[in-house]
């Protein structure tokens, strides 16, 4: 078949830069940038780009890249995403090619995506005149925090006339060798909440003259425990923390305010509703029980990441029946309990989300957001076939 000699010389290309591709990864860990504030990565990007026979927009919703490659015939587009900032830590890895940024590291592996997508974006480009439609490159900024790069590229057109988005994740504590996926729902949603709770203070000796805020916040977290196991099914999965608790002052002052911060994770829209409403209810009865007010500033940062069921039945077939000789096996997984940004593109398209394991060849897995974070480099290569097998038969696989 056509995609099968197609993808073929596509892995003999990519395994010729094998080098440059790691050279990519270990300029940009060298480097790191935070969330909105990629401004050399996203220069390093786009002149990598520069001089190529495809279409470069830059600047999209901030600091995203989007590259188009157009074979000239007509056919379907597909869009395929890679994230490219840093997060506020410092590295404890002792490579040779550590951060040089003090206090900013990639800890997450967003360096090895963006040199991995680099590379097969250059060979698609070499061999567009074997394809047919379009690849939509979306080289995405921000994705470390909310509300994160996904959600501006989107608004300013970076899936306009894009059919479909496919994104990889490496995975630290995922076996080097292997694929992993999951249909469906399968990385949890997360909201942010945070709250004033406004009372009366006063002197210690006179609590009959005040409204403890402490006593009302402390209650209110206590309320907080049952939501995931009264209000939630328990075929559902939600969780609740409270990050922060501001309640500091003299032993025999009553506090007027506290002010509490939180997180909450679900892995379905309902989960996500309900724990919203039950915050707000609980709240409304801690204010009346107590005699107190209450500021909520609360939002929803980041949807359920939901992995279209035939966009990825397409991609686990595609991986399944390609010769890549890293691959050792593509294997379903749980769901997994980190917030995406990709979540986005996959409200607006049907998309596909997967996972490819990196545990370092040395066996010792950090997980990812750890000063000590690390990844085999073999999982950039397996991904570049992966992802380039599944352009290929998406584009010209009958």
């Amino acid at each position: 078949m056509a995609e099968q000699s197609v993808k073929t010389e596509l892995m003999q290309r990519l395994d010729e830069k094998k080098d440059r591709m790691f050279g990519i990864r270990r300029y940009l860990h060298a480097h790191p940038e935070l969330s909105f504030k990629e401004d050399k990565t996203a220069k390093y990007i786009q002149d990598f780009y520069q001089g190529k026979d495809c279409v470069i927009r830059t600047n999209v919703g901030g600091n995203g890249i989007v590259v188009t490659v157009d074979s000239g015939k007509p056919g379907k587009t597909i869009g395929i995403r890679a994230d490219f900032d840093a997060l506020p830590i410092t590295e404890e890895t002792n490579l040779p090619f550590a951060s040089q940024n003090p206090g900013v590291m990639h800890a997450c592996g967003h360096d090895g995506h963006t040199a991995y997508m680099m590379i097969l974006g250059e060979t698609l480009i070499e061999m567009k005149d074997k394809l047919e439609g379009k690849v939509v490159i979306l080289h995405q900024h921000a994705e470390e925090v909310p509300l994160g790069g996904a959600v501006s590229m989107i608004a300013d057109g970076a899936l306009d006339g894009v059919d479909n988005v496919f994104g990889i994740h490496v995975m630290s504590e995922m076996e080097t060798g292997k694929i992993f996926y999951r249909p469906g729902n399968v990385q949890t949603g997360c909201s942010y909440f945070k709250i004033t709770i406004n009372g009366v203070g006063g002197h210690g000796s006179s609590p009959h003259k005040t409204k403890d805020a402490i006593v009302a916040a402390s209650h209110f977290v206590v309320a907080l425990q049952t939501i995931v196991s009264r209000a939630l099914s328990p075929f559902d999965v939600g969780s609740i923390t409270i990050g922060n608790f501001d309640g500091k002052g003299s032993s025999n002052v009553i506090k007027d305010k506290v002010i509490l911060e939180g997180d909450v994770r679900s892995i379905s829209d309902e989960a996500q509703e309900t724990i919203e409403r039950e915050i707000r209810a609980k709240l409304n009865g801690i204010s009346t029980m107590f005699g107190v007010t209450y500021d909520l500033d609360y939002k929803n940062d980041c949807p359920v990441l939901y992995n279209d069921p035939e966009t990825t039945e397409f991609g686990i077939k595609v991986l399944n029946n390609t010769d890549i000789p890293e691959l050792t096996g593509v294997e379903m997984c749980e769901p997994q309990p980190p917030s995406e940004d990709f979540a986005y593109y996959a409200k607006e398209r049907p998309s596909m989300f997967f996972y490819v394991g990196a545990t370092p060849e040395n066996g010792k897995a950090y997980p990812h957001h750890n000063p000590k974070f690390d990844i085999d480099e073999k999982s950039l290569m397996i991904s570049a076939k992966a992802m380039g097998s599944i352009v290929v038969d998406y584009l010209i696989g009958k």
